[in-house]
Formats: structure tokens, C-alpha cells, sequence
């Protein structure tokens, strides 16, 4: 399938990766991923076809209700682990556990939580990667230049301000597929 996903991803969509292009050949088992900027629907299949392109797993958390029957196994096929956001249980942590308890896990998420505008993103990304003493690669859904941006791993440090400043200048530029929410 790796040889439909780049005919479409590179011959009929004309898109490119650029940046840490070896991703898959560095080893890294476990990271968060952050994709940005997270404006349209059509951001989930250019994921998936990405990540065919590069020959990587990946992997999401839903709520639980989602890998109930008939759904289950396509979003566990997808590479999708249920949480239970209605317990009391902190959310980073359980997440955090996730990536001790599995010995590949490599989850993705969008920084800003939603596909609409927003001044400010979440934060949880950065504290479940710090838990769980994972890296955080950023990637990019460029849709004006077709490419998608890849960065090399990125630890995070004690300087939260300072973090972010140098994450959010990895998308500087970089426009969404709805131009106006990026």
C-alpha cells in the first residue's frame, strides 16, 4: 500500500516532505507528534497518507466511547487507544502511562484542539510529552507550498515560554487548507 499512498501523495496531490525525512529510519519509538495548523477535515487523510509515505506508525487517544462496536476496531486499526475522560484520573498521566505501558507509541495530535482560529494553543501536548519523557516532533500541513515540514526530535525543557516560542516558530508562515484559520 506504501506505493499507492506516495503515487497519490506525490504524483496526483503534488506534495513533498521536506525537514527530518528519515523519521522513520531514526528509531524513534515514541515522541509526541503535533500537526499544524489544524484547519480542515482534509488534514486527517493527508495524515494518513503521510504516514504511509514514511512508512510510520502512528497513534491517537479518543474517548473510550469510540472503540465500542461496530467502530472499535477501525479506530484501533488506525492506530487509535481509548481514555476515559470522565474519571477523575489526570488526563496527562493517564496518557503519560500509555506510552510507559506500550514499547512503540508514537501519538499525534493538533496543537490548537480545534479546526477553527485560535490565539493560543493547548498545552497538554508539552506536558504529556515531559511526563512521559518523550520527544515532540512537529509537523507541518502546508497547504499553500504542498509540503509538509517535518522537525527533528525536540525535547522539552523547564522554560515552558521559551519552549513554545520555538515551536510555534517551526510553523511560522505555513498556511492551512482554510487559509484564514491558520
Amino acid at each position: 500500500m506504501q506505493w499507492l499512498a506516495k503515487f497519490i501523495y506525490f504524483k496526483v496531490l503534488g506534495w513533498r516532505v521536506v525537514g527530518n525525512t528519515n523519521i522513520s529510519k531514526k528509531n524513534i519509538k515514541k515522541a509526541i507528534i503535533i500537526a499544524a495548523p489544524h484547519t480542515s477535515w482534509h488534514d486527517f487523510y493527508m495524515g494518513v497518507l503521510l504516514r504511509s509515505v514514511l512508512n510510520i506508525k502512528t497513534n491517537f487517544v479518543g474517548k473510550k466511547e469510540l472503540f465500542v462496536f461496530p467502530f472499535g476496531w477501525f479506530f484501533r486499526a488506525l492506530g487509535g487507544a481509548p481514555i476515559d475522560r470522565h474519571t477523575k484520573e489526570n488526563k496527562v498521566e493517564a496518557i503519560a502511562k500509555l506510552f510507559k505501558d506500550r514499547e512503540e507509541f508514537r501519538m499525534t495530535m493538533a496543537p490548537e484542539g480545534t479546526r477553527k482560529k485560535v490565539d493560543k494553543w493547548r498545552t497538554g501536548f508539552y506536558y504529556i510529552a515531559k511526563e512521559a519523557k518523550v520527544p515532540i516532533i512537529m509537523i507541518t500541513f502546508d497547504f499553500k507550498n504542498k509540503q509538509n515540514k517535518i522537525s527533528e526530535p525536540f525535547y522539552p525543557t523547564d522554560d515552558i515560554e521559551a519552549d513554545f516560542k520555538y515551536i510555534r516558530g517551526f510553523y511560522k508562515g505555513v498556511e492551512g487548507k482554510i487559509a484564514e484559520y491558520s
